[in-house]
């Protein structure tokens, strides 16, 4: 088995490729060794000293680490715990585990929310993905929309310039709706 690996936009994060799916659909977002719990590869990845976040897309794995950890140190016990989770024949994700998606959302706003979603999905999330994370919709208010980073995107020194400069001014472009986009925490 050859894993690949990409650097991120991220300095903390790393994006592994290990070559066959991870999630058949959808992502999976850990940002702790417990909530982990439903996931055997995450759980791996956390076992690692200085892990602090795992994202799981369909064909990768991004890893976030401490301030204090070098990727030097960390990556090869990185690579052998997916490696071995693999060589395991453990399932990915255990059980129903909940994966992420974009919020719900209901009332007078719901075509614009629809349209909303439907540019994340067609524009916005296949280019965030190939840098290692995700972005769905959190909600709208009153022309706001708020966004959830995940996996690179969570804490990415240029993720402030990729809201503001690129996904806001796309879906402004799209829908007249729209005023400003926000990230939520």
């Amino acid at each position: 088995m050859f894993i690949q690996t990409e650097t991120t936009p991220n300095p903390a994060t790393l994006k592994f490729l290990p070559g066959q799916p991870v999630l058949d659909e959808g992502t999976a977002d850990f940002t702790t060794a417990e909530s982990a719990a439903a996931s055997p590869l995450a759980q791996r990845v956390f076992a690692v000293s200085g892990v602090t976040g795992v994202f799981l897309g369909t064909d990768f794995v991004t890893v976030t680490k401490s301030d204090d950890s070098q990727w030097d140190h960390i990556k090869p016990a990185l690579l052998g715990a997916i490696m071995e989770h693999y060589q395991s024949g453990a399932p990915v994700m255990e059980g129903t585990a909940e994966k992420v998606g974009h919020a719900e959302h209901s009332g007078e706003d719901e075509e614009v929310v629809t349209q909303i979603k439907e540019l994340l999905d067609t524009r916005v999330r296949p280019a965030v993905a190939q840098d290692g994370g995700d972005i769905t919709f959190h909600g709208f208010d009153r022309g706001v929309v708020y966004l959830h980073m995940q996996g690179a995107c969570a804490g990415c020194p240029s993720s402030t310039m990729t809201l503001k400069m690129g996904i806001e001014n796309l879906l402004r472009h799209y829908i007249p709706e729209v005023t400003e986009v926000r990230p939520i925490a």
